[in-house]
């Protein structure tokens, strides 16, 4: 099938589970016919000459696929918007993708009030009172949508600058949900716990689109947790999971039973996960992680097959033509050196682009290929390793690291809950290692790091973190996701204990006088400004 909109409405009189949400079961027969009545209020609701946007601000509640199926239908595309941003940011995320009405609940309501959009409230008397007049509505009351049109607006999660909103038409989201279900073999008796926000791209594509197209059924929770994510698994019988950022680290922190591997769960699919950690995640819950790659932006693909060696993703999917270059020249990198993903095929014309910025689409596509933005390193025979993302990079001493390269080889020191690697600026030039550690317990042995760091025979000699900051828990994104230009904002001047080991030499408290004599060398090199607080 073509498009979400057939995919839809093929699960008309299909009474098989399609939505699992605590004590609510709604059958994919029932999931099309709330999507027809919300399809029918929406074109009620949309004024004439405006774009057919509809902002969903929610959690990963029912409404939220029940609105997904009905922008499908109704030709229209969803605008995830992302609770955890405020104020202006969130007005302008807002006004920027012409949101005509938002989909809302009471309880995220003050971040959308006096914006002047017409909203629908979902958990408010009124909102039945709105669906009442359309229940009778089928889908076979709409047009049949194309290919080409858009279905969601998903803002990606730069670290500078405002997000930008990724185009995803109703083709490329049908397409990935086929790709995946016959990937992964996924079908009518799957069960795809969704508990990564449906706001990001990666909830909606790798595990909404799958279950549609595989006739699976989709189990949410409301926000992701990992104390939950066992008994949940448990609860609905799932069978296949998404993840993105530190979600299986979280996962791997929380106690250990003897009842791990009593679950229906055959295998996970997401990225960041790390090597280490989805070792650990496979041998404690006897289900797999497979880690994959596709940008937000669709433009370069990754594919896992038979025979993968540990720690890399994957080759080219079939049609790609990906290289791993230096992005200053373009020049193919040589084998197990960290350069930019690009794809130089066709096949990178799956990027659609970004909502009213072509700027930022072209930067995309320059020279004719699709850069990623991502890092990654190949091997002799072509095994692409993924390094991290563009503005993770690292110049030490002239020379060009990744902090996720460094982070993965950090998830191997035991005491270690969570690591996060970033660069701060060095006080004569380039940059200096930065490591956060939360702990499983509070106290650091710095003689015990400093020898895990010796033993690690693939930690390269500039890698090693100058500056070690101790933190109780790493600050995150509602993906998951570390905030590390927070943490490289604040650097090493924050309140939580910091440990330096000045010229390599032993850790040490950067105490108030040496951080006084740091600050006066960055000082003396006019590089104070780069320290960014």
């Amino acid at each position: 099938m073509d498009t979400v909109d057939q995919l839809l409405r093929a699960q008309w009189n299909d009474h098989r589970p399609g939505l699992r949400y605590q004590d609510l079961e709604l059958t994919r027969h029932d999931i099309a016919a709330a999507a027809a009545a919300r399809a029918a209020l929406l074109a009620d609701l949309l004024p004439p000459g405006r774009e057919p946007h509809v902002g969903v601000l929610l959690g990963n509640v029912p409404e939220y696929p029940l609105w997904l199926s009905a922008a499908a239908l109704a030709g229209a595309a969803v605008v995830g918007i992302n609770p955890t941003r405020r104020g202006e940011e969130l007005a302008r995320d807002i006004r920027h993708t012409e949101c005509a009405v938002i989909v809302t609940d009471r309880e995220q309501l003050p971040l959308v009030a006096g914006l002047g959009i017409p909203l629908l409230v979902t958990d408010a008397d009124t909102y039945e009172q709105q669906l009442a007049p359309h229940r009778s509505a089928q889908p076979a009351d709409f047009p049949e949508r194309a290919p080409a049109d858009r279905m969601l607006l998903t803002f990606t999660s730069g670290s500078t600058g405002a997000p930008k909103a990724v185009i995803v038409t109703q083709g490329r989201l049908a397409r990935a949900g086929q790709a995946l279900a016959r990937q992964f073999r996924l079908g009518a008796e799957d069960v795809h716990y969704v508990c990564m926000p449906l706001f990001h791209g990666n909830a909606v594509i790798a595990g909404w689109a799958p279950a549609l197209a595989g006739g699976g059924a989709v189990a949410l929770r409301r926000s992701f947790s990992a104390s939950g994510f066992l008994p949940d698994v448990r609860r609905y019988g799932a069978t296949y999971f998404t993840y993105i950022g530190r979600a299986v680290q979280y996962i791997l922190a929380t106690p250990p039973t003897d009842n791990d591997r009593q679950h229906q769960l055959r295998m996970g699919f997401g990225t960041e996960a790390g090597a280490v950690d989805a070792a650990r995640f496979e041998e404690r819950f006897g289900a797999p992680l497979i880690e994959g790659y596709g940008s937000s932006e669709g433009g370069a693909a990754i594919q896992r097959t038979p025979g993968t060696p540990a720690g890399a993703v994957g080759r080219a999917s079939p049609g790609d033509d990906l290289a791993v270059v230096d992005p200053a020249t373009g020049v193919e990198c040589p084998p197990g050196v960290i350069g930019e993903l690009v794809n130089r095929s066709a096949s990178a014309r799956r990027f659609e682009g970004y909502w009213r910025n072509e700027q930022a689409a072209e930067e995309r596509r320059r020279g004719g290929w699709y850069w990623s933005g991502d890092l990654f390193t190949q091997d002799e025979d072509g095994w692409l390793y993924f390094a991290g993302r563009a503005d993770d990079r690292l110049r030490v001493d002239g020379e060009n690291l990744a902090a996720a390269v460094i982070e993965g080889i950090l998830a191997r020191y035991e005491p270690a809950a969570a690591a996060c690697v970033y660069a701060v600026p060095d006080p004569v030039t380039g940059d200096q290692v930065m490591a956060a550690l939360a702990l499983h317990g509070n106290t650091f042995d710095p003689e015990d790091f400093r020898a895990f760091l010796t033993a690690q025979d693939d930690l390269g000699t500039k890698a090693a973190p100058r500056f070690v900051r101790i933190m109780e828990h790493l600050p995150v994104t509602a993906t998951s996701k570390v905030r590390r230009s927070e943490l490289r904002a604040e650097a090493f001047r924050c309140a939580d204990p910091v440990w330096w080991a000045p010229e390599g030499g032993a850790y040490r408290p950067l105490a108030a006088p040496e951080l006084e004599k740091l600050l006066r060398q960055y000082e003396e090199h006019d590089r104070a400004g780069r320290l960014r607080c």
